[in-house]
This record gives structure tokens, sequence and C-alpha cells, in this order.
């Protein structure tokens, strides 16, 4: 069945643009305007992936994303924002508050595809491999369905990702680059970028809660998921 992405934005061109070239490759594609609309959507009917911009009438897109992940229904749904060039502040609340990726404008619709994709292949387990067991913590990439101690813990498709990859280096150090580029999937090009890996680290120590303190900082050179003790 074909995955359904819902656009939120404000500018018509700029959502005319991409539903044609997401229904091209096969989405479904529904819109909406505002994010009070997006929210109302959204109960209806959950969509497999939403495009979020930040600068929207009424209500923005950080305050939609807020919303979204405070609800156990839609805690863990993926989202990719559609950020400005300067809105770097923004950027970092929005990973802060749980987007999974976002996507600076002017963009290229071919990229746009891709970061869909490729959020939609992790979130669904399709890049599957066998369970990780470490210590407390459970991770059945299949299932995409992480444990501590027998309870499920919910991540978002990015912090699973982060998690996955620091079990699977049993106790190496993942630099910040490494991971950018096995999690996002390309290449540091400044602050911003770093700090999206320390944003999402921060998010998956609190979900983690005791487990999460496991995830230590090897100052200057990135992270690493010590053993249990």
């Amino acid at each position: 069945m074909p995955s359904r992405v819902l656009i939120v934005e404000d500018e018509p061109d700029i959502r005319d643009l991409l539903t044609f070239h997401l229904e091209r490759e096969g989405f479904h594609v529904g819109q909406s305007r505002t994010g009070a609309d997006a929210l109302r959507q959204i109960k209806l009917g959950l969509p497999d992936l939403v495009l979020l911009d930040l600068m929207l009438p009424e209500m923005d897109g950080l305050e939609v994303c807020r919303r979204l992940r405070q609800d156990p229904r839609t805690a863990s749904l993926p989202i990719v924002m559609l950020t400005a060039k300067g809105e770097e502040v923004d950027r970092v609340l929005g990973l802060e508050l749980g987007a999974d990726d976002y996507i600076v404008k002017p963009f290229s619709p071919k990229e746009v595809v891709a970061r869909v994709r490729a959020v939609l292949r992790r979130s669904r387990g399709l890049d599957a491999g066998a369970p990780i067991v470490n210590g407390r913590l459970s991770i059945d990439p299949g299932r995409h369905r992480v444990e501590v101690g027998g309870a499920v813990v919910e991540l978002t498709p990015k912090e699973f990702d982060l998690l996955r990859a620091l079990a699977e280096a049993r106790g190496r150090v993942l630099s910040r680059e490494f991971l950018l580029d096995r999690v996002w999937g390309y290449v540091a090009a400044g602050e911003i970028e770093s700090r999206t890996v320390d944003v999402h680290v921060r998010r998956l120590r609190m979900k983690l809660g005791a487990e999460g303190r496991r995830i230590a900082t090897v100052k200057g050179v990135g992270y690493r998921l010590e053993a249990e003790e």
C-alpha cells in the first residue's frame, strides 16, 4: 500500500510542488495550510509521515510538533521539518521537540523525496536485522521496538536509529560525523548538523531513564554505549 504523506505548508506553490513530486513517486499526499487543520486531519486519519513547515499561520510548526510528540498515538509519527535558511535556532528547537529530520529551503524536490523514503524505511524497520540485547536494553529492528527491563520505550525513528547504531558498536566510540552519515544520511557541514546529534542524544538519554546514563560523551570525539555495570 502506498505511503501517505501529509504536507503542512501555507505557501500554495510549495505545497503543489511537493505534492506533484511525491505523487509522481507513488505516495498518497494530503495537504494542510495551518497547524490546527493538520492536527484535525491527523486525528481523523494517521498519515505515515508529516512534512511540516516551521512558519505557519495561527499555530507554528514547533507547536504542532510538540503536540504530536505529547500524544501517545502520534509520539512515534515520523516528522520532517521544512525550514528557511536563517532559522537555525528554530531548527534546533524542532529537533529538541522530536522532529526526525529537517530540510532547508530552497530545496531540491528530489532531496525531499529521498529524505522521506529514508525516514519511512527506518521507521518501518525495513532495514531490519537481528534483535540486539545489551544489558537491560532490548532493540528489535524488525518491529522497531525498544524495551528497558521489559518495559516498552517510545522512540522516534531517528532516536531508534541512533540507539541501534550505538548498541551495534559494542562499546566503540562513534563520532558525530559517523552518526550523521549513518542515521541522517548526510555529512556535517557546520555547527547545526553537529548539534543535531547532541540534541537527539539528550532526548534519548531522557527517554531511557537510568539506562540513558550508559550513553557516555567522549569529549571532542563523540558518543559510546557503555557496558552495563
